[in-house]
């Protein structure tokens, strides 16, 4: 794989995307919905009585801007693969000198980099909830990295998937529902395993049963909202601002309260371990396995064909 071979694919890819000119009203629709969001969502804290609701502004704006984004992105990669060898291109990139590698990475690329873009038309409503006070840059600056990082690996999970499958609509469904397993999957998957780990401790009739979330928080690690909330820098809470919310403080303090160790009493220990790193390495690692997956798919020549598919 070479920079220059990533480089013409991605351009190929990039131009195919721009022709068809529907980016222009997915892109202003995007910023219109956030819009509207975070003009209520400011309204709603200037009523409440805050002085400077940036925090939970941009709590907000980032929470809602995820999962948006989450529905957006699997579209751009899930059916970059079988598209086309449904329309006949793919066999025509494969007799090129671009390498399997560069073919899978060039896609990828240019996918995540229309990503990329959503999340810059959002910068003016970021720095807008900057402007209201209480956000530090360097929590933006974290914050809109991670999403970066996560969306790539939505998009290489949805390509790999494209890679696999035969036909472009199954594709994109099992790409919503990868996102599904990722976001509510894990909240289910934990709350179930809370529930079969717990601890008995004293003897009867002083029996006391306790919850062990210690031992499942990594089924929870994972999850996107979780992975950005909990790596988000906490602010400088206010003494005079009792109303203070902070949805990206609340979530990631929960996600950490998972880990709090549990003695053999049953007395929880209050720790501030991070979850974060364990969820974004999962979900890298992940994202690493779908492009290996999705190159070794698209060596050539095929061994076997799924049924009903042609070459070229």
């Amino acid at each position: 794989m070479t920079f220059d071979g990533v480089r013409t694919m991605a351009t190929h890819e990039f131009r195919l995307r721009l022709r068809a000119g529907r980016w222009r009203w997915m892109l202003g629709a995007w910023f219109a919905t956030l819009l509207a969001l975070t003009v209520v969502l400011r309204w709603a804290l200037l009523e409440s009585g805050q002085t400077e609701p940036g925090t939970d502004m941009f709590g907000g704006l980032m929470l809602f801007m995820l999962g948006l984004a989450l529905l957006v992105v699997p579209a751009l990669t899930a059916q970059s693969v079988n598209g086309d060898r449904e329309r006949g291109v793919l066999a025509i990139l494969q007799t090129t000198l671009l390498t399997p590698a560069e073919i899978a990475v060039g896609k990828l690329v240019a996918a995540w980099g229309v990503s990329l873009v959503f999340l810059v038309v959002s910068l003016p409503l970021v720095w807008w909830c900057i402007a209201e006070g209480g956000v530090s840059v360097t929590r933006v600056a974290v914050c809109l990295g991670v999403t970066a990082l996560l969306l790539g690996v939505i998009c290489a999970i949805a390509q790999c998937l494209s890679a696999l499958l035969a036909r472009s609509t199954t594709s994109a469904v099992l790409s919503y529902l990868a996102v599904f397993a990722l976001t509510v999957g894990t909240v289910i998957a934990f709350g179930l395993a809370v529930s079969v780990t717990q601890q008995t401790t004293g003897a009867a009739p002083f029996e006391n049963t306790q919850s062990r979330p210690d031992r499942v928080w990594w089924l929870l690690a994972p999850n996107p909202f979780v992975i950005v909330a909990d790596a988000a820098p906490r602010p400088a809470v206010r003494a005079d601002d009792v109303t203070q919310l902070d949805p990206l403080g609340e979530l990631g303090r929960a996600a950490r309260s998972a880990r709090w160790e549990v003695t053999d009493q049953g007395t929880q220990i209050a720790t501030d371990k991070a979850v974060w790193p364990y969820g974004l390495a999962a979900n890298l690692l992940l994202g690493a396995g779908a492009v290996a997956l999705t190159t070794r798919r698209l060596k050539a020549p095929y061994a076997r064909l799924p049924k009903a598919v042609r070459v070229a």
